[in-house]
Protein backbone atom coordinates (compact mmCIF):
# COMPACT_ATOMS: atom_id res chain seq x y z
CA UNK A 1 0.00 0.00 0.00
CA UNK A 2 1.32 3.46 -0.91
CA UNK A 3 2.25 5.51 2.12
CA UNK A 4 -0.05 8.46 2.68
CA UNK A 5 1.66 11.86 2.26
CA UNK A 6 0.36 12.91 5.67
CA UNK A 7 1.85 9.85 7.36
CA UNK A 8 0.00 7.25 9.41
CA UNK A 9 -3.76 7.74 10.02
CA UNK A 10 -3.17 8.68 13.66
CA UNK A 11 -0.82 11.40 12.47
CA UNK A 12 -3.25 13.00 10.02
CA UNK A 13 -4.31 16.60 10.61
CA UNK A 14 -8.01 17.14 11.04
CA UNK A 15 -8.35 18.57 7.52
CA UNK A 16 -7.14 15.27 6.04
CA UNK A 17 -9.64 12.96 7.68
CA UNK A 18 -12.45 15.45 7.19
CA UNK A 19 -11.66 15.58 3.47
CA UNK A 20 -11.63 11.79 3.24
CA UNK A 21 -14.98 11.28 4.95
CA UNK A 22 -16.44 14.22 3.03
CA UNK A 23 -16.32 12.41 -0.30
CA UNK A 24 -19.66 11.02 -1.49
CA UNK A 25 -21.15 11.48 1.98
CA UNK A 26 -24.78 10.90 2.87
CA UNK A 27 -26.67 14.18 2.85
CA UNK A 28 -30.33 14.92 3.40
CA UNK A 29 -32.71 12.01 3.43
CA UNK A 30 -34.82 11.65 0.30
CA UNK A 31 -37.24 9.23 1.90
CA UNK A 32 -40.62 10.51 0.69
CA UNK A 33 -43.63 11.12 2.90
CA UNK A 34 -45.66 8.79 0.70
CA UNK A 35 -45.23 6.31 -2.12
CA UNK A 36 -47.29 6.19 -5.35
CA UNK A 37 -50.89 5.11 -4.89
CA UNK A 38 -50.63 5.35 -1.12
CA UNK A 39 -48.30 2.34 -0.96
CA UNK A 40 -46.60 1.68 2.36
CA UNK A 41 -43.30 0.33 1.00
CA UNK A 42 -41.25 0.66 -2.19
CA UNK A 43 -39.82 -2.63 -3.45
CA UNK A 44 -37.04 -2.36 -6.02
CA UNK A 45 -35.38 -5.55 -7.22
CA UNK A 46 -32.15 -5.62 -9.20
CA UNK A 47 -29.93 -8.10 -11.01
CA UNK A 48 -26.24 -7.58 -11.74
CA UNK A 49 -25.83 -9.46 -15.02
CA UNK A 50 -22.09 -10.05 -14.74
CA UNK A 51 -22.15 -13.22 -16.84
CA UNK A 52 -18.64 -14.00 -18.14
CA UNK A 53 -16.97 -10.78 -16.96
CA UNK A 54 -15.75 -11.91 -13.52
CA UNK A 55 -13.12 -14.33 -14.87
CA UNK A 56 -12.37 -12.01 -17.79
CA UNK A 57 -11.64 -9.17 -15.36
CA UNK A 58 -9.18 -11.44 -13.57
CA UNK A 59 -7.46 -12.39 -16.81
CA UNK A 60 -8.68 -15.94 -16.19
CA UNK A 61 -9.21 -17.83 -19.46
CA UNK A 62 -10.48 -20.96 -17.70
CA UNK A 63 -13.42 -22.41 -19.67
CA UNK A 64 -14.81 -23.69 -16.38
CA UNK A 65 -15.03 -20.27 -14.73
CA UNK A 66 -16.33 -18.68 -17.92
CA UNK A 67 -19.03 -21.35 -18.14
CA UNK A 68 -20.26 -20.40 -14.66
CA UNK A 69 -20.96 -16.90 -15.97
CA UNK A 70 -22.50 -18.24 -19.15
CA UNK A 71 -25.00 -20.10 -16.98
CA UNK A 72 -26.41 -16.75 -15.89
CA UNK A 73 -27.29 -15.83 -19.47
CA UNK A 74 -28.26 -19.32 -20.61
CA UNK A 75 -30.46 -20.43 -17.71
CA UNK A 76 -30.62 -17.74 -15.02
CA UNK A 77 -31.93 -14.85 -17.11
CA UNK A 78 -34.73 -16.86 -18.80
CA UNK A 79 -35.98 -18.07 -15.42
CA UNK A 80 -35.80 -14.56 -13.95
CA UNK A 81 -37.64 -13.02 -16.90
CA UNK A 82 -40.35 -15.66 -16.65
CA UNK A 83 -40.81 -14.99 -12.93
CA UNK A 84 -40.96 -11.21 -13.39
CA UNK A 85 -43.47 -11.59 -16.23
CA UNK A 86 -45.66 -13.92 -14.19
CA UNK A 87 -45.63 -11.52 -11.22
CA UNK A 88 -45.90 -8.35 -13.38
CA UNK A 89 -42.91 -6.82 -11.59
CA UNK A 90 -40.35 -4.45 -13.18
CA UNK A 91 -36.69 -4.76 -12.23
CA UNK A 92 -33.36 -3.08 -12.84
CA UNK A 93 -30.60 -4.98 -14.66
CA UNK A 94 -27.01 -3.74 -14.37
CA UNK A 95 -24.67 -4.83 -17.16
CA UNK A 96 -20.93 -4.61 -17.58
CA UNK A 97 -20.55 -3.38 -21.17
CA UNK A 98 -18.65 -6.52 -22.17
CA UNK A 99 -21.52 -8.64 -20.84
CA UNK A 100 -23.96 -6.61 -22.94
CA UNK A 101 -21.77 -6.94 -26.02
CA UNK A 102 -21.67 -10.72 -25.53
CA UNK A 103 -25.46 -10.91 -25.08
CA UNK A 104 -27.04 -7.99 -27.00
CA UNK A 105 -30.31 -9.80 -27.77
CA UNK A 106 -30.79 -10.46 -24.06
CA UNK A 107 -30.32 -6.77 -23.21
CA UNK A 108 -32.73 -5.64 -25.91
CA UNK A 109 -35.38 -8.14 -24.83
CA UNK A 110 -35.12 -7.12 -21.17
CA UNK A 111 -35.40 -3.43 -22.07
CA UNK A 112 -38.36 -4.13 -24.37
CA UNK A 113 -40.12 -5.87 -21.48
CA UNK A 114 -40.03 -2.60 -19.53
CA UNK A 115 -37.10 -3.30 -17.24
CA UNK A 116 -34.32 -0.81 -16.59
CA UNK A 117 -30.77 -1.18 -17.92
CA UNK A 118 -28.02 0.42 -15.83
CA UNK A 119 -24.24 0.85 -15.93
CA UNK A 120 -22.12 -1.77 -14.15
CA UNK A 121 -18.56 -1.10 -15.38
CA UNK A 122 -16.82 -2.12 -18.61
CA UNK A 123 -15.52 -5.60 -17.70
CA UNK A 124 -16.32 -5.69 -13.96
CA UNK A 125 -13.09 -3.85 -13.19
CA UNK A 126 -12.30 -2.45 -9.75
CA UNK A 127 -12.50 1.33 -9.95
CA UNK A 128 -10.11 1.81 -7.04
CA UNK A 129 -7.35 0.18 -9.11
CA UNK A 130 -7.75 2.66 -11.99
CA UNK A 131 -6.56 6.18 -12.69
CA UNK A 132 -9.25 8.82 -12.94
CA UNK A 133 -8.89 9.10 -16.72
CA UNK A 134 -9.19 5.35 -17.25
CA UNK A 135 -12.22 5.07 -14.95
CA UNK A 136 -13.89 8.00 -16.71
CA UNK A 137 -13.23 6.57 -20.17
CA UNK A 138 -14.55 3.12 -19.26
CA UNK A 139 -17.68 4.52 -17.58
CA UNK A 140 -18.58 6.78 -20.50
CA UNK A 141 -17.93 3.98 -22.98
CA UNK A 142 -20.08 1.62 -20.93
CA UNK A 143 -22.99 4.06 -20.92
CA UNK A 144 -22.76 4.52 -24.68
CA UNK A 145 -22.68 0.77 -25.34
CA UNK A 146 -25.69 0.11 -23.09
CA UNK A 147 -27.70 2.97 -24.60
CA UNK A 148 -26.97 1.77 -28.13
CA UNK A 149 -27.85 -1.86 -27.46
CA UNK A 150 -30.90 -1.25 -25.28
CA UNK A 151 -32.27 1.72 -27.18
CA UNK A 152 -32.93 3.42 -23.83
CA UNK A 153 -31.47 6.38 -21.97
CA UNK A 154 -29.20 5.24 -19.16
CA UNK A 155 -29.86 7.20 -15.95
CA UNK A 156 -28.21 5.17 -13.19
CA UNK A 157 -25.24 3.06 -12.30
CA UNK A 158 -23.88 0.57 -9.83
CA UNK A 159 -20.12 0.21 -9.57
CA UNK A 160 -18.80 -3.33 -9.99
CA UNK A 161 -18.47 -4.96 -6.56
CA UNK A 162 -19.65 -1.59 -5.20
CA UNK A 163 -16.05 -0.44 -5.66
CA UNK A 164 -16.68 3.32 -5.56
CA UNK A 165 -13.39 5.20 -6.02
CA UNK A 166 -12.43 8.70 -4.92
CA UNK A 167 -13.18 9.82 -8.51
CA UNK A 168 -16.46 8.02 -9.13
CA UNK A 169 -18.77 10.77 -7.88
CA UNK A 170 -17.12 13.39 -10.12
CA UNK A 171 -17.67 11.09 -13.10
CA UNK A 172 -21.31 10.49 -12.18
CA UNK A 173 -21.86 14.25 -11.91
CA UNK A 174 -20.19 14.89 -15.26
CA UNK A 175 -22.42 12.28 -16.88
CA UNK A 176 -25.53 13.88 -15.40
CA UNK A 177 -26.92 10.62 -14.03
CA UNK A 178 -30.04 10.61 -11.89
CA UNK A 179 -28.77 8.16 -9.31
CA UNK A 180 -26.13 5.75 -8.06
CA UNK A 181 -26.63 2.47 -6.19
CA UNK A 182 -23.23 1.60 -4.72
CA UNK A 183 -22.95 3.22 -1.27
CA UNK A 184 -24.40 2.12 2.03
CA UNK A 185 -25.00 5.17 4.22
CA UNK A 186 -28.70 4.54 4.96
CA UNK A 187 -31.62 2.18 4.42
CA UNK A 188 -33.52 4.70 2.32
CA UNK A 189 -32.65 7.09 -0.49
CA UNK A 190 -30.47 10.10 0.23
CA UNK A 191 -28.70 12.87 -1.62
CA UNK A 192 -24.96 12.55 -2.13
CA UNK A 193 -22.77 15.34 -0.81
CA UNK A 194 -19.32 16.19 -2.13
CA UNK A 195 -17.30 17.94 0.60
CA UNK A 196 -20.54 19.27 2.03
CA UNK A 197 -21.92 20.43 -1.33
CA UNK A 198 -25.27 18.95 -2.40
CA UNK A 199 -24.84 17.18 -5.74
CA UNK A 200 -28.44 16.48 -6.74
CA UNK A 201 -27.47 12.82 -7.19
CA UNK A 202 -29.80 10.31 -5.55
CA UNK A 203 -28.19 7.39 -3.76
CA UNK A 204 -30.23 4.19 -3.54
CA UNK A 205 -28.22 2.29 -0.93
CA UNK A 206 -27.66 -1.45 -1.29
CA UNK A 207 -26.20 -3.64 1.45
CA UNK A 208 -24.22 -6.88 1.47
CA UNK A 209 -26.88 -8.58 3.62
CA UNK A 210 -29.41 -7.92 0.81
CA UNK A 211 -27.16 -9.48 -1.85
CA UNK A 212 -27.29 -13.13 -2.89
CA UNK A 213 -23.55 -13.40 -3.68
CA UNK A 214 -22.36 -13.25 -0.07
CA UNK A 215 -24.43 -16.32 0.81
CA UNK A 216 -24.10 -18.44 -2.33
CA UNK A 217 -20.81 -17.62 -4.05
CA UNK A 218 -18.26 -20.32 -4.82
CA UNK A 219 -14.64 -19.98 -5.92
CA UNK A 220 -12.53 -23.08 -6.36
CA UNK A 221 -9.05 -23.12 -4.76
CA UNK A 222 -10.22 -20.62 -2.13
CA UNK A 223 -12.18 -20.64 1.09
CA UNK A 224 -15.19 -19.09 -0.64
CA UNK A 225 -17.99 -21.63 -0.32
CA UNK A 226 -21.83 -21.43 -0.27
CA UNK A 227 -22.40 -22.37 3.35
CA UNK A 228 -25.84 -20.72 3.70
CA UNK A 229 -28.93 -22.69 2.64
CA UNK A 230 -31.62 -20.95 0.57
CA UNK A 231 -34.08 -21.17 3.46
CA UNK A 232 -31.79 -19.07 5.67
CA UNK A 233 -31.24 -16.49 2.92
CA UNK A 234 -34.99 -16.29 2.41
CA UNK A 235 -35.40 -15.67 6.15
CA UNK A 236 -32.85 -12.81 6.06
CA UNK A 237 -34.36 -11.18 2.96
CA UNK A 238 -37.86 -11.51 4.42
CA UNK A 239 -36.81 -9.89 7.69
CA UNK A 240 -35.20 -7.02 5.78
CA UNK A 241 -38.39 -6.49 3.78
CA UNK A 242 -40.62 -6.69 6.87
CA UNK A 243 -38.47 -4.01 8.52
CA UNK A 244 -38.77 -1.74 5.48
CA UNK A 245 -42.53 -2.31 5.39
CA UNK A 246 -42.94 -1.48 9.08
CA UNK A 247 -40.98 1.76 8.63
CA UNK A 248 -42.71 2.71 5.38
CA UNK A 249 -39.37 2.74 3.62
CA UNK A 250 -37.57 1.16 0.68
CA UNK A 251 -36.58 -2.47 0.20
CA UNK A 252 -33.74 -2.83 -2.31
CA UNK A 253 -32.52 -6.32 -3.24
CA UNK A 254 -29.44 -7.17 -5.32
CA UNK A 255 -29.05 -10.53 -7.08
CA UNK A 256 -26.98 -12.14 -9.85
CA UNK A 257 -28.44 -14.36 -12.59
CA UNK A 258 -25.60 -16.89 -12.35
CA UNK A 259 -26.17 -17.19 -8.60
CA UNK A 260 -29.90 -16.78 -7.86
CA UNK A 261 -30.93 -18.39 -11.17
CA UNK A 262 -30.35 -21.98 -10.05
CA UNK A 263 -33.26 -24.36 -9.50
CA UNK A 264 -32.86 -24.44 -5.74
CA UNK A 265 -32.48 -20.68 -5.34
CA UNK A 266 -34.91 -18.80 -7.57
CA UNK A 267 -37.92 -20.28 -5.72
CA UNK A 268 -36.86 -18.32 -2.62
CA UNK A 269 -37.33 -15.10 -4.62
CA UNK A 270 -40.71 -16.30 -5.83
CA UNK A 271 -41.78 -17.02 -2.25
CA UNK A 272 -40.46 -13.65 -1.10
CA UNK A 273 -42.49 -11.87 -3.78
CA UNK A 274 -45.53 -13.85 -2.66
CA UNK A 275 -44.94 -12.74 0.92
CA UNK A 276 -44.63 -9.09 -0.14
CA UNK A 277 -47.81 -9.22 -2.20
CA UNK A 278 -49.70 -10.94 0.60
CA UNK A 279 -48.58 -8.28 3.06
CA UNK A 280 -49.91 -5.63 0.68
CA UNK A 281 -49.17 -1.96 0.23
CA UNK A 282 -46.08 -2.50 -1.93
CA UNK A 283 -45.05 -0.40 -4.90
CA UNK A 284 -42.86 -2.52 -7.17
CA UNK A 285 -40.65 -0.27 -9.29
CA UNK A 286 -37.29 0.01 -11.00
CA UNK A 287 -34.42 1.80 -9.33
CA UNK A 288 -34.84 4.68 -11.78
CA UNK A 289 -38.53 5.02 -10.91
CA UNK A 290 -37.80 5.02 -7.17
CA UNK A 291 -34.96 7.54 -7.56
CA UNK A 292 -37.15 9.89 -9.61
CA UNK A 293 -40.01 9.66 -7.11
CA UNK A 294 -37.72 10.28 -4.14
CA UNK A 295 -36.11 13.29 -5.84
CA UNK A 296 -39.49 14.82 -6.65
CA UNK A 297 -41.27 13.94 -3.39
CA UNK A 298 -38.66 14.23 -0.67
CA UNK A 299 -39.99 14.21 2.84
Amino acid sequence: MTKHPDGEPWEWPEATWRRIVGRARAGRSLAPKSWPGGARCAVTISFDADHETNPLRDGDESPMRISQGQYGARRGIPRIRKLLERESIPASFYYPAVSALLHPEEVRAIADEGHEIGIHSWIHEANTSLTRDVERDLTFRSRDVLARISGRDIVGMRTASWDFSVNTLDIIREMGLLYDSSLMGDDDAYELLDQGEPTGIVELPPEWIRDDAVYFNMLRFSGLRPYTPPSAVEEIFTAEFDGAWEEGGMFLLTMHPHIIGHRSRLPLLARLIGHMKAKGGCWFATHAQVAAWCKDHEG
